[in-house]
């Protein structure tokens, strides 16, 4: 088959980044790859994938440097921003670790496909930048016009969402500045199995699921997709010329007691939660509708969970 073009990667070695590489890879385009050292052994995950020795670079990298960003993206038809930070444990410094990367290095990169004159941007946004908002009528399915309220959470401190709420509302101010053609993708909780050696934030709170024992977990609903579907959503959105706008990605909502009961019937031996305590933030449903009438479907939630668990014992982060 001839080669597809030439598409940009950023954050290539993350979990859903990965993902993405592999699947461009296998549909024969040409990869560009953002990393922090391409000679790190710690991107050996990337280097292994089927046709990555003759279709995938790997560029060093900074979001917060717009010339290695530029470097990155010379000579591409499209990029796949995918990098912002995830934080896996408390974070300390919200305006440094989470808000001025996610947000200024979305900046950069729509400034570096401004400059380089891309044909689509297709940017990873999250929920977290649409499902904190308490002002959406209850018993309407939730859809791409909500977005989360930035005063809200700041309120309940959800650090995370506000970061991605920024980052994505600014990535829409920047493509209406510059005229850049942005396709948003806002993937709920991501599990499946992994690529990368490190065991990721989204991958740990499956793990903790399994492994909380005694501790109570507060009974929120949690939305929940499986990564190769993410990979799956964002190759649509940039082949499709109809993709426009944001499209949840979500596949599954349970509510953590319901979800401990589906997973502990797949894996009765390990140590789940035994109590709960009353949920505090959002409670809405979303509607995946405009991403399946794009053209994708969604895995069974057993078949996540099943790749997940035997992915995580094989990387031994599940015993």
């Amino acid at each position: 088959m001839a080669q597809k073009g030439t598409v940009c990667v950023t954050g290539a070695g993350g979990y859903i980044g990965s993902w993405v590489v592999k699947t461009l890879l296998s549909r024969d385009y040409v990869v560009h790859g953002t990393v922090r050292d391409p000679g790190s052994a710690k991107y050996s995950h990337l280097t292994k994938l089927e046709k990555a020795s003759e279709n995938l670079k790997l560029v060093k990298a900074d979001l917060l440097d717009t010339d290695s960003l530029l470097v990155a993206i010379k000579g591409c038809d499209g990029v796949f921003h995918v990098a912002s930070p995830v934080p896996a444990t408390d974070v300390k410094d919200p305006q440094v670790e989470l808000l001025e990367p996610a947000v200024k290095g979305t900046q950069n990169v729509l400034k570096a496909c401004s400059e380089v004159k891309v044909k689509r941007v297709v940017l990873v946004s999250s929920v977290a930048a649409i499902a904190m908002n308490p002002s959406w009528p209850k018993e309407k399915l939730m859809d791409e016009t909500s977005w989360s309220d930035k005063e809200f959470c700041k309120n309940i401190k959800d650090f995370y969402s506000l970061s991605k709420t920024e980052a994505e509302s600014e990535a829409w101010e920047c493509a209406k500045k510059s005229g850049i053609n942005l396709v948003a993708v806002n993937p709920s909780l991501v599990w499946g199995p992994l690529l990368q050696s490190t065991t990721n934030a989204s991958s740990l709170s499956l793990i903790r699921l399994m492994k909380e024992g005694k501790n109570k977990m507060a009974n929120n609903m949690g939305w929940y997709v499986d990564v190769r579907d993410v990979a799956d959503a964002l190759l649509l959105a940039y082949e499709k010329p109809e993709a426009e706008g944001r499209y949840i990605c979500s596949a599954h909502s349970f509510y953590k007691q319901d979800l401990v009961e589906f997973v502990k019937k797949l894996y009765p031996n390990y140590n789940y939660p035994k109590s709960f305590t009353a949920g505090n933030g959002v409670d809405f449903k979303p509607t995946t509708e405009k991403l399946q009438k794009l053209g994708l479907s969604f895995r069974p939630l057993e078949e996540t969970i099943k790749d997940s668990v035997d992915s995580y014992k094989q990387s031994g982060s599940l015993d």
